[in-house]
């Protein structure tokens, strides 16, 4: 299969391009793209940039100048229920906006005219669900906005509109409309690298990438040499 990868930051990137064999480098109209393989995939990587207008620049260019068989979005995320812990997997089975608000007649979280929630590919879900990992791989909501979550006021707001909801990030539900329109498969894959809210937030975030970034992103190359 031939697989687009979107990191929003250079450190997902570069943790991500470590994993593949064969690579090479090259430039696109706007993005960056390190092309290399993983088990039987052709994988495409891409840096989009933070946010939800980035991201989605990031998935339309992806899917029309490489036309991948689906979309993986993937990187750090924080953790916002109890149940999770740093370097746990959060499999995005849904995808929602946690700052959109188009007025009576919607959903929180629902562009008008399109779904509340846009699903993670089923296929791929299951077989991500089946990722052997030190940490926990578990499925559920990623909420997304324009937002950096670092206090216990915002990640309160967020449960309070989305109490199900396990991680929040600042791109995959961007790309997943963006794949809902162009009918691309999609799923958000991410690893938590901080609980927003706790005392020592900052300093998880940092010992995350100071140690243990490295071999939690191993579980990204297990999942992507597992799909067929």
């Amino acid at each position: 299969m031939k697989l687009g990868i979107i990191t929003a930051m250079s450190s997902e990137r570069n943790l991500t391009a470590q994993l593949l064999e064969n690579k090479h480098e090259y430039k696109g109209r706007l993005f960056s793209y390190t092309e290399g393989t993983i088990g039987g995939n052709t994988i495409i990587l891409a840096q989009s940039g933070i946010g939800k207008v980035n991201s989605a620049l990031g998935a339309m260019e992806m899917i029309n100048e490489h036309h991948p068989d689906a979309i993986i979005n993937t990187g750090v995320a924080g953790g916002i229920d109890t149940s999770l812990d740093v370097m746990d997997v959060v499999v995005g089975e849904k995808t929602v906006y946690h700052d959109m608000w188009c007025g009576d007649g919607n959903d929180w979280g629902q562009v008008q005219d399109l779904p509340t929630y846009f699903e993670g590919d089923k296929n791929l879900r299951n077989i991500a669900l089946k990722v052997k990992a030190d940490s926990k791989v578990v499925s559920g909501l990623i909420c997304t906005g324009d937002q950096f979550i670092s206090d216990a006021d915002q990640l309160h707001k967020i449960k309070a509109k989305f109490p199900q909801g396990l991680a929040v990030d600042m791109e995959s539900n961007s790309i997943a409309q963006t794949c809902y329109l162009l009918k691309t498969p999609f799923l958000s894959f991410r690893i938590i690298s901080d609980i927003p809210g706790v005392e020592n937030r900052y300093a998880q975030y940092q010992d995350f990438f100071g140690m243990m970034a490295t071999r939690s992103f191993e579980v990204v190359k297990n999942f992507l040499s597992l799909i067929k």
